[in-house]
């Protein structure tokens, strides 16, 4: 069994038919989302689900609903690819208050960060949560991986694994601890090889897992038992409730 530890849904999605789709390939899903939007598709799709507010989302940020299925608080975090660095303040602020929520509730965070790597290590260590999290579609070097190892964070790899031009990244999936992997989808963006042009889904996650499979020299069920009980680790027995 492999999870996909960060799927969106969006609001036109017919989340059960993906979910039965993905349930079909042993596949497993972490719904997430990041903006009022995909917060709502995630909390309705079925599956568990995690709640927040990413720097695209300009609506400030709630507390999270009551439900036994909500695993995590995000996506959260920073990105100065969209928006520039003028908005580093306004951007640590919702950080840094939904941090709040995760230690309130005792929930793991889902980090995006995108060329802001300096300000998400600094906010990471401020926050310096009980429950640490994942940096989901990890895109960094060496060095910002073993940075956020250092504070107890998950390294998550998506499809961009099997990009023609992630040689850099393939030699980060080589490194990592056994223990702090993760495989997730991003979907509906980031088909990997060999669905490129397509638009992504959960069942997909089992060619990212197969490429870092190879790369680490495991079978792929040896991979898929390591990445879920690191998942299972991370989010706690309900992300399979």
């Amino acid at each position: 069994m492999l999870i996909d530890t960060h799927c969106h849904f969006e609001p036109e999605d017919d989340a059960a038919a993906l979910l039965a789709e993905a349930a079909a390939a042993d596949v497993r899903v972490l719904a997430v989302g990041g903006s009022t939007a995909l917060n709502a598709a995630a909390a309705a799709s079925g599956a568990p689900f995690a709640y927040g507010f990413d720097w695209s989302d300009d609506a400030p940020p709630t507390p999270p609903p009551e439900s036994p299925r909500l695993v995590a608080i995000g996506e959260l975090g920073f990105d100065f690819h969209w928006k520039g660095p003028e908005t580093a303040d306004a951007q640590r602020e919702r950080f840094d208050l939904q941090a709040g929520f995760a230690r309130e509730r005792d929930l793991p965070i889902i980090v995006h960060t995108r060329e802001a790597d300096d300000l998400t290590l600094t906010a990471l260590r401020a926050a310096d949560l009980p429950r640490t999290g994942v940096i989901h579609s990890f895109t960094g070097d060496k060095a910002l991986a073993r940075a956020c190892l250092d504070l107890g964070y998950y390294i998550s790899l998506s499809g961009i694994l099997t990009f023609r031009n992630a040689d850099a990244l393939r030699e980060v999936a080589r490194w990592l601890p056994a223990d702090r992997m993760l495989v997730e989808t991003d979907s509906p963006y980031l088909a990997p090889v060999p669905h490129r042009g397509k638009r992504n889904c959960p069942a997909f996650v089992a060619a990212t897992a197969a490429c870092l499979a190879e790369l680490r020299g495991l079978t792929l069920p040896a991979l898929a038992d390591l990445t879920t009980a690191n998942a299972l680790r991370l989010f706690g027995p309900r992300l399979l409730a």
